[in-house]
């Protein structure tokens, strides 16, 4: 990325902190241009991170090699074919918005090299995860220059089918509010059982950042990582023996089922 011109259409939090994960990586300030339609978004990335941002999406792009699309998905057709006369063929087109599908930005674009991304909200901190899908157009390079940009906030996974990006919406898009459900539920758990609402609260945070760290760092999967701590007619097995006669992997199945589902009703609705 050393040379690599990259134009964000959009400066909102997750393109500020793709430009800042870049900028934290040493790429230069010149090589890094954004357009966004607010003055004050405007004013506030381009003092944060030194780069150039302007209010003309067309102006943005000019001599970009890379241009990141970071706009909201009921925004994009409108964005698309306004950018579409100022493209050139070998400027690859990187797509955050959800459910916006690879076939909608051609008939909005044209024939351009594009990159699906879905990442997630963790991003924010640099420590995100996004799944990634390329058409059969983009080249070595182009995929290397987009999962580059895309580490900048936290790790990047390549797809090799469009419909597996509902999945990864599922999984990880949406996952992060489903480990804040089981914090709240956890924390209220603790609370009902007597702890005051603070203490039950920094337990249940810490201790699903510590099970994180262990699951992260470990070379054993999380099944196995249960076992070890899931000693025979102890605590933990009450527990986990309690989940489980509730359904408990059938009702993630199900929640995440539905979650995959809802991303492909939206990428057709968002499409037309």
């Amino acid at each position: 990325m050393s040379k690599t011109r990259i134009a964000f259409i959009g400066a909102g939090n997750m393109a500020a902190s793709l430009i800042g994960g870049m900028r934290a990586q040493g790429v230069d300030a010149e090589l890094i241009r954004a357009s966004d339609p607010g003055a004050e978004t405007r004013e506030r990335v381009a003092k944060e991170h030194g780069i150039k941002v302007v209010a003309d999406n067309a102006e943005a792009i000019e001599g970009a090699d890379v241009v990141l699309l970071a706009v909201k998905p009921q925004m994009m057709k409108s964005v698309c074919e306004a950018l579409k006369p100022a493209l050139k063929p070998h400027q690859l087109i990187v797509s955050i918005a959800a459910g916006i599908t690879c076939a909608s930005m051609r008939a909005w674009l044209g024939e351009q090299p594009l990159v699906r991304c879905m990442p997630n909200t963790p991003a924010l901190l640099r420590q995100g995860v996004s799944g990634l899908y390329a058409t059969a157009d983009v080249t070595a390079a182009q995929r290397e220059q987009a999962e580059t940009l895309l580490s900048a906030v936290g790790i990047a996974l390549w797809v090799d089918e469009e419909a597996h990006i509902d999945a990864v919406t599922a999984v990880s898009g949406s996952g992060p509010a489903y480990f804040f459900l089981l914090i709240e539920a956890m924390t209220a758990a603790g609370v009902k059982l007597g702890l005051p609402a603070d203490v039950a609260s920094k337990l249940t945070l810490q201790t699903a950042l510590g099970a994180a760290l262990m699951a992260t760092g470990s070379d054993v999967d999380a099944a196995d990582l249960r076992r070890r701590v899931t000693s025979p007619a102890g605590t933990t097995e009450a527990a986990i023996k309690s989940f489980q006669a509730n359904g408990f992997e059938a009702i993630v199945e199900e929640a995440l089922s539905a979650a995959a589902h809802r991303s492909a009703e939206l990428a057709e609705q968002l499409g037309k």
